[in-house]
Order: structure tokens, then sequence, then C-alpha cells
């Protein structure tokens, strides 16, 4: 079944969750229509490789194109319509920025990966439910009502300001018109009845100028309330939420909606600047005694002053945290001498700012580290904010070239600072404006980061100060229930499939922590061997994900892995099944090791388990885990050889299962002249264990035997079952 066919299955509380992530930038028609091909390419590759990302777009376009003809012959019009504007909006995106595609859908996968990890969760997570929070979602609202509620009264006082304006210059007209007239003729009684008149628009005047200034006011104190709590609020949630997604969690949205909220106050008090000028130009031309204008005007505007560099230096964040192109999922750990990304915005969109704000990256800038580590950054570290780069038309710029220098001997726990600075000229204003990336970690050799890719996780888990460089002098301990979330994050978001409730329970016991405890140290997750092991729990889990990754993806993706499960809970889990029912787990003892066990009865009646050596990467890049599962071959003392693999626990036919995963079918072995090199036959591995009458403990299997594909299909076509497996256990008891 496809991702998306799983998606589609999903509870409506989740498909409202993957609604969220589909819009323009990559349409779930789109997604629906072509799912298979979708998930058949390598978009993570892509979102780092321009050249794969352009393929890959050409090819969707074609995709596309195909729909197309399809839908032309069936007359659907509606959807040959959206699919034309479709392919029009994906042309014009990204033909000039591919890769920016590629990062979309490779999130957008990832993130369904994750939806339908927590729907298998029968308990959400801590971290997730309060990312989901309900009054964090209505607050959101009342910020978006509050702020177009800002923008109206905004542009009402500007409608008021302007009557003002035509009050004044009536009453300017009349007065020097008054003034004009010969001394006798301003004795008449139309002149004083006009002098009656010109002193009641006065008195109208000066109330208009104290509602207005009234008015003005109301909005700055608007402003300022809604700047102070909500906003501020909804900015520090957002940056929260990237810190989370960072480390695997959900992907973070609401920076667009931040944006139309910071642009739409910038607006708004740049409306109120040009009011209290307007109203400077009126004071300069009518002023009398008790005009509320020289009295009020200054603090007025220097308020509006106060705000707008406020409101600009909150809106300078980094959109996209440092991250190497080579592991775009393990952001903010980097590597001397590797080229890494950065992407920062500008949340206040003004037409005025594209490419006038050049923006310097520097490292450690304010920093006094204890080491003799001192970091330079090279590339083009100064570039001009636009708005043409990105799909959204954000005013933003990406930095894709930095690279550090420095000496060798990295620590993996020691933070790094990457700062941002620029200055913003407009309307009079000269606004300086600094940010910072989240920590980072800096290493000099890749076998460094599995632990700096620990300290990354630890640090974000665990504090939402985003720099607080010294961290890893006293780290606090972990909430175990947050930890585990975390974990299980790692899983769906690096391999495509979480941890349910019972893996997580064996790796709070691996860490011999029980959920009481609710405490873990920074030490017993990275630091501290694991009891009677040469390795910690962290590296462990690290080497786990890595064999996954590399050697038995699609299994894991379909869930046939049960991976975390003590050696005494699969034997509780065997014992009553059929004979040659069997689990899969990850080895405790080796690094990245896998290992199958199986039950079996002995004629007494008696339950015996099996287990191989585990299989680490090197042996399965010799033979895949699921030929290794269907050849698999056990000699018990005088009997021939057999396969006692039979069912996937818990009644799961093993070829049911794995069959879509064999590389072939072993019927479909190539002859002598079908390949190999010159001079020599083509071979087979079969993987072959043997196991004594007298022993039930677990045993190894023997080396590979290796057997050519044209003897191995000559032996089928022309000797029995039995003949072959007697001359294959004689060959191992000769080797």
């Amino acid at each position: 079944m496809s991702q998306w066919s799983q998606v589609q299955q999903l509870e409506i509380k989740f498909l409202e969750q993957v609604d969220q992530f589909y819009d323009d930038n990559f349409p779930m028609e789109i997604r629906h229509l072509l799912a298979q091909w979708i998930e058949s390419q390598d978009w993570e590759a892509a979102s780092n490789n321009e050249a794969m990302a352009m393929i890959l777009l050409q090819n969707l376009l074609i995709q596309v194109d195909e729909q197309l003809d399809r839908v032309s012959q069936e007359k659907n019009l509606l959807l040959i319509h959206n699919l034309k504007r479709i392919r029009k909006l994906l042309q014009g995106k990204y033909h000039g920025n591919p890769m920016h595609i590629a990062v979309i859908i490779s999130n957008c996968l990832r993130e369904e990966r994750r939806i339908l990890a927590a729907a298998s969760m029968p308990v959400q997570g801590p971290l997730e439910k309060s990312l989901q929070n309900s009054v964090v979602s209505e607050r959101q609202r009342n910020v978006e009502h509050k702020v177009s509620a800002i923008k109206n009264s905004a542009q009402m006082t500007d409608q008021d300001v302007k009557y003002l304006e035509d009050l004044q210059e009536e009453f300017d007209f009349r007065y020097k018109t008054i003034q004009s007239l010969e001394q006798s003729d301003k004795n008449s009684a139309l002149i004083k009845q006009e002098m009656l008149a010109l002193q009641a628009m006065l008195n109208t005047l000066d109330y208009k100028r104290k509602e207005v200034l009234s008015k003005i006011g109301r909005v700055i104190h608007e402003i300022d309330m809604l700047m102070s709590n909500m906003l501020t609020e909804e900015l520090l949630d957002w940056k929260r939420r990237q810190q989370i997604a960072c480390i695997g969690g959900p992907l973070h949205g609401g920076l667009d909606q931040l944006q139309n909220c910071f642009t739409l106050l910038a607006e708004s008090l740049f409306q109120v600047r040009r009011q209290l000028e307007k109203l400077d130009e009126l004071l300069t031309r009518l002023t009398y005694d008790g005009d509320p204008i020289p009295v009020q005007r200054p603090q007025l505007l220097e308020k509006v002053n106060f705000l707008l560099y406020n409101l600009f230096r909150n809106s300078f964040v980094v959109e996209r945290q440092p991250c190497m192109p080579t592991h775009p999922q393990r952001p903010m750990v980097l590597k001397t001498l590797i080229q890494f990304t950065v992407k920062l915005r500008l949340l206040i969109k003004l037409p005025e700012l594209n490419y006038q704000i050049r923006v310097k990256a520097t490292i450690d800038k304010n920093v006094s580290t204890v080491s003799n580590r001192r970091f330079v950054l090279c590339g083009t570290h100064v570039k001009a904010m636009n708005m043409d780069e990105s799909a959204n038309g954000s005013l933003s710029v990406e930095f894709r070239h930095l690279v550090s220098l420095t000496g060798p001997h990295m620590v993996t726990e020691e933070l790094h600072s990457i700062s941002f600075e620029t200055q913003v000229c407009l309307y009079g204003l000269t606004i300086n404006l600094e940010t910072s990336s989240l920590p980072v970690v800096m290493i000099s050799n890749v076998s460094q980061l599995p632990n700096a890719w620990a300290s990354i996780i630890w640090y974000n888990l665990s504090t939402n100060d985003p720099q607080n460089l010294s961290f890893f002098n006293n780290p606090p301990a972990a909430t175990l229930s947050q930890l585990l979330e975390v974990l299980s994050w790692q899983f769906s978001s690096y391999v495509g499939r979480g941890l349910n409730s019972e893996q997580l329970n064996m790796l709070a016991e691996k860490l011999m922590v029980s959920y009481n405890d609710y405490q873990l140290s920074w030490a017993k997750f990275c630091k501290e061997h694991l009891p009677g092991k040469s390795f910690t729990f962290w590296v462990w889990l690290e080497a786990i994900l890595d064999l996954i990754k590399k050697h038995i993806l699609p299994l894991w993706i379909d869930g046939y892995v049960m991976g975390f499960v003590s050696k005494e809970k699969e034997r509780i889990l065997l014992k009553d099944k059929t004979p040659g029912t069997f689990l899969l787990r990850f080895s405790e003892s080796n690094l990245g090791g896998i290992t199958f066990t199986w039950v079996d009865q002995l004629e007494n009646g008696e339950v015996t388990f099996h287990s191989v050596e585990p299989y680490n990467k090197g042996r399965l890049a010799a033979l895949p885990f699921a030929d290794i599962l269907r050849d698999y071959k056990v000699i018990m003392a005088d009997n021939v050889p057999e396969n006692p693999l039979k069912y996937l626990y818990p009644d799961i036919p093993k070829d049911k299962a794995f069959g879509k995963h064999y590389s072939c079918q072993p019927n479909e072995v190539s002859k002598p002249s079908d390949g190999g090199v010159k001079g020599y036959v083509p071979s087979v591995f079969i993987p072959v264990s043997k196991i004594l009458n007298d022993s039930t403990d677990p045993h190894s299997p023997s080396d590979l035997l290796p057997m050519s594909p044209s003897v191995y299909a000559v032996l089928r076509e022309h000797l029995s079952p039995t003949v072959i497996e007697t001359a294959v256990r004689c060959k191992h008891f000769h080797s």
C-alpha cells in the first residue's frame, strides 16, 4: 500500500493536519494523482543536488502533462482547468530554483510519515500535544483578528485627518477673506456674524484635532499591547516549534501568517507616522492657545518610532537553521571545510526594501570561549535580501556556500553561534538588526556526527533559550516521556516509521529507567556505557538507525521489523506460536546488528528457541536481508538442511510479508552465460547454520556458502530436494 493510500485512511483529526501543509507550493491534487511516482523518487537527495532537482522537476511536469492527456480524453473540464493552472504554477515558481520544490516535497513526505507514526501511537506525545494546544490556536486567530481591526482603525483615522485638513483649509480661506477687508467693512453686522461662525469653526477644529490625536493614541496603544503580549508569544511559539522540527518533530508552520501580521502592523505604524506628519503640517499653518498638537504629537511620534524599532528587530528571523546539504536531517551540526546553508527572513515585507538590505554572517561574534578553537566563515558571507528567490515572495536571503575554518580536535558538547546583522533605512529611520542561529556544534570528522547530533537533540529538547552556549557546563535532566517521543521522531523522520509504545517501553528498560522515574540525565543518555557494554545508549541507537537506513529500510517501513524487544520478551511472544514462527529484533550486544529468533518444538513437545548471530552492515552489503530470510537453511544433526522460518510473528506467512522485497525468485537464477566476469561462473550465496541435538542455545550462522546460479538451477531441474539439501550439508561439513 502506498504511503498516500495509508494517509487517506487516517482519522479526520490527522487528515486535518495533512491538509495544513499542502498549498500552492505543492498542491494536493498533484500529490494525489502522482502518488506512486512521487514516492518512488529521491526528493531528499535532490534537495541538495541542483542537477538532480532539475531533472525531477522536468519529469514532474511530464507526469502532469500525461495526466492532462488522460483527463482530456475523459472530458473532465474541472480537472483539466486545475491541472493547467498547477502546471503553469509549478513551471513559474520552480524553474529558476528546482531544489526548492525538492525540499517542499521531501518535507511533505516526511511529515506524512510522522503523522502516520503518530496515528499508530496510542497516546499523543507531550511535546506534540503542547504544540497543537487549542489555546495556542485560539490565540493565533485572535492575533489575526486584532491586526485586521488595527489596520481598519488606522485607515479610518486617515479619513478623519483628511476631514480635518479640509475643515482647516475652509477656515483658512474664510479667515483670510475677512483679513483682506477694509477696516470699515469689518465692523458691519454681516462680518461680525462671520467672525462668530469662524470662532465656531475654530472650536470644531480644536475638537477634531483632539479627536484625531485620541484615535491615533488608541491605535498606537492597541499595537503596543498586541506586540507586547500575543504577537511576542506567537513569535516565541514559532521559534519553539522550529526547535522541535529541527530534531525531527512536526514541521513548523505559521511563518507566513506571522509575516502577514508583522507587515500589516508595520504598514499601520507607518500610516500613523504619516498622519502625525500631516498634523505637523497643519500645525505650521494654524495654531492657537490650548492647541493639542504641539503637546501630544512629539510623544506619539516617539512611541511610534519605538514600536517600529522593536517590530523590525523582532521580524528578523532565521527561517531555516544552518545545515550541511550532505546531512539534511542533522541540522546545526557543521563540519569544517564543508559547505552549509542557512536562510533568513524579514517578516516585514515592504516593496521598498527589496534588494536594499544587505546581511552579513559571522560566527562567535560576541562569544568568549575558553577553548583555543576559533572559527572563521569563508565564502559569500554578505548578501542582499530580496523577494525573488523565495517561492512565496518573502523578503529573505539564503547563504548557500558558507564554510567554517578552524583547528582540529572539536568537542561535540561545545556550542557556537552564527550571527547575522544588517541595517534598515526607511522613511528617515535607521534601524540596526541582528539575529542568531540556534547553537551549532562544529565537528572535524564525520565520526563525530552521532555525538554532535545527540548534543543538538538534548539542547533543543531541554530548553527554549536560543543562545545558552554554556548549556553543557551543567546540562539539565530530560523528562523521560519527552525524550522517548523525540527518539520516536528520529525514526519517523530518518527512516520513515516511528516507534510504538512497546518499542519505546523496551528503550526505557534499556536505559534502566521506569516511567515513574520521569527524569534521565545527559550522562546516562550519551556519556556512560551501557552495563557490560563498550558503547553508550545513543551510539547503540544511532547504529540501528544507520542499519535501517542503508540495509532494511523497506522492511522497517512496512512494519515487519519488531526491532526493539528483549530476549526475555521475544520468548514470551513466541512460546505459544506455531513452530517456525519468527521475529526480527536488533542486537543488544552488537552495534548495528539485526537477528531473527524462531520457535521450534522437539519430539517430546518441549518448546525451543533459536537465534542467529546478528547480521551487521558488512554482511548485509553482500546479501539483502529479505533474501537471507528466504534462503536461510538450518542443519539439524543428521537431518537435511531446511528453512525453519515459516511465519513472521504473529502469523504472517513469510513470503507474503517479504516476497515483494526478494531480489529474485529462486527459480529465476541466471545461467552462466547471463552474466558474471568472463572466465568465471556467477555465484549465489545461501546462509546456512548448524544446530546440534544436545544444545538449545542460540547458534551462529556459518559463513555464507557460495553456489553458482546455474548449478543451483540445474540441480533443481534434475535432482530431488532431498539430494540437493544433502549435497549442501556435505559441502558445509567439508568447508
